[in-house]
């Protein structure tokens, strides 16, 4: 007689025989609302050019940001975040640039794309290192080092400057204590608060994965480097410990910086906190990846899917990616 002693559970193909059983097993559909493409805004004139150690990523000067965004928006681009480059201006102290309607790229982009594209979510990042001659996140002391509470108050400035250009979302980056607070309480002293949102980079970690964008940005720091403020890359507890802290300081996003290497720490913010989790697909990773489908090791398109889908299985809503014009054309909705 035949023995029927199997456990029938451990038979899995079954489940996933046909497509449409496939897709039952888990959330793969990405939508462009889930997009942010991050944009290089510059201080020249009529120049556009290609970052060597990100391909197919540009430096936009301001004047040329509306050009080069009607493509992507005709094809669904929803959402984007600027970052200031300071090429021809002068770098100080106080990032004096950041927040001059009359020197700061972002501010005049600001001004630009909500004029023309009124429909697009304009994202901020917010920090000091690309607008100061020391190239940190953050205020310095005479010895060089962090004075936290006057950048905090800086970046609250700034941030308000943003705001009043018509900004939709602030995006500290600089890893200050407590400047999430700092910045809310700014934009609901000026009006702002119940209008900008604040996306905090929260679980932002010392990375090695972040050399292009320092190219990109040209926000590299000029002695020392930034593994004081930002996070150690082996700690868990820290990385939602800073989570916590931003969402209670009132963050209405939490940010999980690099991707692809933390998932464990974006599945355990994602458990943790109570407003939606983005997570920033860094330009080391577009480059692992880009540079793995040039020399054919991978199909692009596949690869880039697989990584936001396994980015999204961790916990992720929101993703900022470098692939955004390629997934534009990709995805369907």
């Amino acid at each position: 007689m035949e023995n029927n002693n199997k456990n029938y559970s451990h038979y899995l193909h079954s489940g996933y025989a046909h497509p449409i059983t496939r897709s039952w097993q888990g959330d793969n559909v990405i939508l462009k609302s889930q997009l942010i493409y991050p944009i290089f805004v510059t201080d020249l004139i009529k120049t556009k050019t290609e970052i060597k150690s990100l391909p197919g990523q540009y430096q936009i000067s301001s004047d040329l940001v509306i050009e080069f965004l009607r493509p992507l928006v005709e094809k669904g681009l929803k959402s984007i975040i600027l970052f200031g480059v300071i090429i021809s201006g002068v770098k100080d102290e106080q990032a004096s640039s950041a927040d001059k309607k009359q020197l700061s790229p972002v501010i005049k982009s600001i001004e630009l794309i909500k004029n023309e594209f009124p429909e697009i979510l304009i994202c901020t990042d917010l920090c000091l290192c690309a607008y100061t001659d020391h190239g940190h996140c953050g205020v310095l002391t005479e010895e060089g080092l962090i004075e936290n509470e006057k950048s905090i108050i800086r970046l609250g400035e700034i941030a308000l400057s943003f705001a009043k250009a018509g900004a939709h979302v602030i995006a500290p980056s600089d890893m200050m204590d407590c400047r999430v607070g700092q910045i809310k309480k700014v934009l609901f002293q000026n009006g702002y608060g119940g209008r900008v949102a604040v996306m905090a980079y929260s679980s932002k970690f010392a990375s090695s994965y972040y050399g292009p964008f320092r190219d990109a940005a040209g926000s590299g720091a000029k002695h020392g480097d930034r593994q004081a403020y930002q996070l150690p890359i082996a700690s868990r507890g820290l990385g939602l410990r800073a989570a916590l802290r931003d969402e209670a300081e009132g963050a209405d996003f939490i940010m999980v910086k690099p991707a692809g290497p933390y998932m464990d720490i974006i599945r355990e913010v994602k458990d943790h906190v109570k407003v939606p989790v983005c997570c920033y697909q860094v330009s080391g990773e577009y480059a692992m990846i880009y540079h793995a489908s040039v020399a054919g090791g991978i199909d692009l398109k596949s690869g880039v899917m697989e990584s936001l889908i396994s980015l999204q299985r961790s916990g992720c809503d929101i993703f900022i990616t470098y692939f955004t014009p390629q997934l534009l054309d990709w995805l369907k909705l």
